[in-house]
């Protein structure tokens, strides 16, 4: 792996006290991360009262096999903009394989495949995105915003959104309660 990808395929976290309430307790999927930025999908948070049916009926796809599912809130850039996170045995046409754990999709294709019974195995769905200009990320991460999880599909998959936080936190052999919001110097 490059270092322009280095943190594509990882659980981004954010770090207790970073500031920004839009990013309190967040973990956010990478899907990109070069030279020119990055963009993450939020998986830590669900659109209070908007639903995969719902979803689907405004774009005009019979829900069909779908399970009526909540709708992760994925960052505050194009809300309007829907994502699935899915495993990376699926693919179609635009898919962006992200890491051996998970690929992104954007197209209308993959949710008309959800609501045949088709696509692929597991998967998510989220309005919006998380995204840094060139070299933005890093900084924040200097700066005490971020830390950079292993990416796992367990946690994006089977774990539920509220907790997504603590047991990434957990799969790194940390306990989120002896986080601080304040970082030294020496």
């Amino acid at each position: 792996m490059t270092e322009a990808r280095y943190l594509a395929g990882s659980l981004l976290l954010a770090m207790p006290g970073m500031g920004d309430p839009r990013f309190d307790h967040a973990v956010i999927a990478m899907c990109v991360h070069d030279a020119k930025g990055a963009l993450g999908i939020g998986i830590g948070a669900i659109h209070p009262g908007v639903s995969l049916h719902g979803l689907l009926a405004d774009i005009g796809i019979e829900p069909g096999a779908a399970p009526d599912v909540p709708i992760h809130a994925g960052g505050p850039v194009e809300q309007q903009r829907g994502f699935v996170l899915h495993s990376a045995a699926w693919e179609a046409p635009g898919t962006l394989p992200v890491s051996d754990q998970w690929s992104l999709s954007a197209s209308l294709e993959v949710l008309r495949a959800i609501a045949e019974g088709g696509g692929p195995a597991q998967w998510l769905v989220a309005l919006g995105y998380a995204g840094w200009g060139a070299g933005q990320l890093e900084g924040e991460m200097r700066q005490h915003g971020w830390y950079a999880a292993t990416g796992a599909s367990a946690i994006l998959f089977d774990t539920p959104a509220a907790t997504r936080w603590r047991a990434t936190w957990r799969g790194e052999g940390i306990d989120p309660a002896h986080l601080v919001g304040a970082t030294g110097r020496a």
